[in-house]
């Protein structure tokens, strides 16, 4: 996690007092239930419970101890023990690390994910609003980055509102499905721990039981935990680049918006770049980047190995934390975009109404011509207009074999703009519903 690029709430889930106050409450959900069950003595379980709930757990020691067990959990334990006392003897019963730290990583990115639909949700609203404001502010739509037919800036922004509302739909099965628990003991039998604590144990922790675990929880699940994030990541870059295309000085339809004071380059005084676009880009790249580490962690050896311990370390930080960095940053770019209706206008014109090619096209069939030739007699007046620079419709005007076909009053009724407008309706309430 670099701090450049985190936020505190989310980067709160990862810390080292975080995991282990998870781990403590594993281990005496655990307690409970095995006293519950006649395993332990009740009073040993009180015990634990009224000695760990508000310790302070002292990392530097449980890093000391690692240092000479070379295990973590066992570090952690012996710790515990120190604040226990006698009855901690009674702790991880018939339970294995794994039953303990696959638990513990589940709970961190169910509330990861949770943060993160949060954030989906503030970025919803932002584009939204957006999209609502500039519902009818025409703009060129674009294929191949060459001008097509007219769009709204507002369907562009219903598109991505869309979008990352199947974003959303995505991290909440992704919760789901990452939300499990185990402590079925070594190898996955519950020789030694009954299933019943399994039960209890992940109704404390708001999850499920594992139907069926080895020695750990099937990383499958995890694999495409992060895969949504990385489907999540690819969207943000979706936006990103479209941004930062129409902020290109030749277009300039829409650019970041620009606070007092700030610097756009060290050589260059006159510089607007967009930075948090651009940012928003390389992020996205990291957090697919961890999709695949995560997919390659579900072949593990047998009932259990640990060559997935690194890589999760690792990914389970850095991916959420920077998904979540990202979607807030994408949020502010949207809520404060500058957008220039005039030079969306004065692009839309740049090409002298050739936007409205299609339209004459499919008239002339209608008027009886065949498509082919339909096709060759709106592309030569096109070609016209594109090299040359002229105005199509006065170009479709003098054509007489066009004329032949239709007359110079139903030319100009197709080059009305608002007749590529009216099923924006329509797709609003698709994308918003009555709203």
């Amino acid at each position: 996690m670099i701090p450049r690029y985190s936020r505190p709430e989310m980067t709160s889930i990862w810390d080292p007092e975080t995991r282990f106050r998870i781990w403590f409450e594993i281990e005496a959900h655990a307690a409970s239930a095995m006293a519950e069950l006649g395993v332990i003595p009740h009073h040993a379980a009180k015990k634990i419970w009224d000695k760990g709930r508000n310790a302070k757990f002292d990392i530097a020691r449980i890093d000391a101890i690692e240092r000479e067990t070379k295990h973590d959990v066992i570090a952690f334990l012996t710790h515990l023990a120190e604040i226990v006392g006698p009855e901690a003897r009674f702790v991880h019963q018939g339970m294995t690390s794994s039953d303990v730290l696959d638990t513990c990583l589940n709970v961190q990115l169910v509330r990861a994910a949770d943060l993160l639909i949060i954030d989906l949700d503030h970025l919803l609203a932002a584009l939204k609003r957006r999209a609502f404001e500039h519902k009818t502010t025409p703009t060129i739509g674009r294929s191949h980055g060459i001008h097509a037919e007219p769009v709204t800036f507002g369907l562009k922004l219903a598109y991505a509102y869309a979008e990352f509302d199947r974003a959303k739909q995505r991290i909440v099965a992704a919760r789901r499905e990452v939300a499990t628990c185990a402590l079925s003991g070594a190898v996955g039998t519950f020789a030694n721990i009954d299933p019943r604590v399994e039960v209890y144990v992940a109704e404390k922790m708001g999850l499920e039981p594992e139907p069926i675990s080895t020695q750990v929880i099937p990383r499958d699940r995890h694999a495409m935990y992060f895969a949504t994030l990385a489907v999540v990541a690819s969207s943000i870059e979706r936006l990103a680049t479209e941004i930062r295309h129409l902020q290109r000085t030749e277009v300039l339809e829409a650019e970041e918006f620009f606070s007092a004071g700030q610097k756009g380059s060290s050589a260059m005084p006159h510089k607007r770049n967009p930075v948090l676009s651009e940012n928003l880009t390389g992020l996205a790249r990291m957090v697919r980047a961890y999709s695949i580490p995560a997919m390659e962690n579900v072949a593990l050896w047998h009932e259990r190995d640990i060559s997935h311990s690194s890589v999760e370390r690792m990914i389970g930080p850095d991916a959420t934390v920077t998904l979540d960095f990202a979607l807030a940053r994408l949020t502010g770019v949207i809520d404060k975009l500058v957008v220039y209706p005039e030079n969306m206008q004065k692009n839309l014109d740049k090409l002298g109404g050739l936007h409205n090619s299609q339209r004459v096209l499919l008239a002339l069939t209608q008027a009886g011509a065949s498509r082919e030739d339909a096709y060759a007699l709106v592309q030569r007046n096109a070609m016209k207009t594109w090299e040359q620079g002229k105005d199509f419709l006065a170009e479709l005007k003098a054509d007489k074999d066009v004329t032949a076909k239709l007359k110079p009053a139903e030319l100009e009724a197709m080059f009305d703009l608002g007749y590529h407008f009216k099923q924006v309706d329509t797709i609003f309430k698709r994308v918003f519903g009555k709203a």
